[in-house]
Formats: C-alpha cells, structure tokens, sequence
C-alpha cells in the first residue's frame, strides 16, 4: 500500500489482528526483508512493514536522510493506521530508526528489539568509513552493493546462503544512488540514544550475532550491562534473519508474548 509524505510516497503493508508489530529493515535492505519472519507474527498479531526513506518502493526527500526524518514516516503510516502503541523491531539501521522514533514519540512504542543494531552513534572512525563508503558509491555503486552486503555474513555463511546473498543484491541494485548516499550521510551524524536502554517502562531486547562483522560484539554487550535488556546471542552475523531464521523466529515470538 501507498502513503503520501511530503510529496513522496511511503510503500508499506498491513496485515493480520491483534498487537501491532512494527517491522523496519536495514540500509541497502527493504520490507521484503521480512518475508520469512511475518508468517510466524501474523498468526496472533497486527503486522507492519515499511519501506524507509530512499529504500525499496519508497522515495527520496534530500541528500540527507537522518534517522528522525525516517522516524516521522514511520509515524505517518501509523498514525494513518490509527496505532496508538506498538511494539518495534528494527534491523541494523531500522533500529536506529526505532531508537529515533522513541525519542520523538515515547509513548507510542510498548516493547523495542534492537536486532543485529546499537544505541551508541558512529564513532570519528566510523564516520571515516561512511565517507569512504560515499566515495565507494558514487564511483562504482554496483561494486559498492556486492562487496557490502556479502561483508554482512559471517565468512562460512556466505556460500552457504549464496541465493539469499543473490536476492538481496538484486534488491539493493534497485536503489536510486540518492537513496543510497543519503541513508549514509543520516547514519553518520546519528545520536548517542543508549540512554532509552536505561528506561525500565519499555521492555527491550538485542538479538546479537557474535560473529557480526559490522558490530562489534563486546562494545554490544556493554550497552547491556546495568539495564533489564534481554540479550539474545546468535553464532553468526549481521543478517540474524537469514542465517539464523527460526531461532530468531522463536525468540521474538517469545518476546512479543511474554
């Protein structure tokens, strides 16, 4: 379905009763993403995906795509959805976009999981490497896509799910350039939001792959340290949703019951 944002349009889908389940992707990704995960959620649950700002059959709305702008398209189709409060599942970047989301409107998210994601913004040395990666971009965007979305998988991984690798870069290949360098250009400059872990009326969760090789894992289990975050940790990598599929099934069903 189609939502008109600030004259662009937000693709997203509704499907299922019950407690609202908000899914958002990760950069390079869309809401096909989730396509393995909904079945198991849809039985017993209201359930939403949402294209982000730039990626999949959503438009662009500059050069730079932060994560509160993407925070208030996600409201937007909420909002005309008439959901009052949901519980939000965000991958990689999609977390970033639930911790955006939260800051802006607190009362609206009843239960978080941070999947494969972090609170704590880019360091100067990530922020190096987001510049890098536009570079990377606006020279060979192809290359750019195949190399990214490979490094995701835990190394012994990534033959053994060659077809799921294939899939999501032909996806990703779909993406206007705009899309691409403005999700980096938004995760760059993201806020430090480790403190919404402290909050003890939002029920958390991470789901963590120990193997990840675009978080580092140590630096991840830190943030949990002190809070009443669940933690979930997986053998694998970056894509929990695939390399590890019904063991994270089972984990957010589990979560979203208790």
């Amino acid at each position: 379905m189609i939502l008109e944002h600030k004259g662009i349009n937000i693709f997203y889908t509704d499907e299922g009763k019950g407690e609202a389940i908000v899914l958002l992707h990760g950069f390079l990704e869309n809401s096909s993403m989730w396509q393995y995960l909904i079945p198991d959620l849809v039985e017993k649950n209201r359930v939403i995906t949402i294209d982000l700002i730039g990626h999949g059959q959503t438009g662009c709305l500059g050069y730079i795509h932060t994560m509160e702008m993407m925070a208030e398209a996600v409201n937007k189709v909420i909002s005309f959805l008439k959901i009052d409060k949901s519980v939000f599942i965000g991958h990689s970047m999609g977390g970033y976009v639930a911790l955006a989301f939260i800051e802006l409107y607190p009362d609206k998210v009843t239960k978080l999981c941070l999947m494969n994601s972090t609170t704590i913004a880019d360091s100067k040395e990530k922020q190096l490497n987001r510049d890098r990666a536009i570079l990377a971009v606006k020279s060979n965007h192809k290359k750019f896509i195949s190399m990214s979305i490979a490094n995701l998988f835990r190394p012994k991984n990534r033959l053994v799910f060659k077809d799921e690798i294939k899939l999501i870069k032909e996806e990703a290949l779909q993406m206007p350039l705009q899309g691409i360098i403005a999700a980096l250009e938004g995760m760059k400059i993201r806020k430090n939001r480790e403190l919404i872990l402290q909050n003890r009326s939002l029920k958390k969760m991470m789901i963590i792959g120990s193997k990840d090789p675009v978080l580092e894992y140590n630096t991840l289990i830190k943030q949990t340290t002190g809070t009443d975050v669940k933690v979930v940790e997986f053998p694998d990598g970056h894509m929990s949703h695939i390399e590890n599929m019904k063991d994270l099934s089972y984990n957010i069903n589990q979560f979203i019951e208790k």
